[in-house]
């Protein structure tokens, strides 16, 4: 099976996603913990996001990611034989 400029499309879209769901608590601080908060508003709530910082560096591991599983389906560790294999079911 060869990727198609499409198909690397859609997987890096989806890691990307997945990535960026996993990097989103990282460097957020409460309202409660900077001791700012304007009135009406949760204690939870961030002070700053940090969105800008957040999206490269999802950016960054998406790719990183990405370029090392395809490395390993080129090598072909990655394939549905070894993997159906290694986890005990028939192929």
């Amino acid at each position: 099976m060869v990727y198609t400029i499409s198909t690397a499309f859609a997987i890096y879209f989806v890691v990307w996603w997945i990535v960026l769901f996993l990097t989103l608590p990282f460097g957020v601080r409460s309202q409660h913990e900077d001791g700012e908060g304007a009135p009406g508003t949760d204690p939870g709530a961030p002070v700053a996001t940090l969105m800008g910082r957040k999206l490269i560096w999802t950016t960054i591991i998406s790719a990183v990611f990405f370029a090392a599983a395809w490395l390993a389906y080129d090598a072909g560790y990655l394939n549905v034989d070894r993997l159906s294999r290694l986890m005990g079911m028939p192929f």
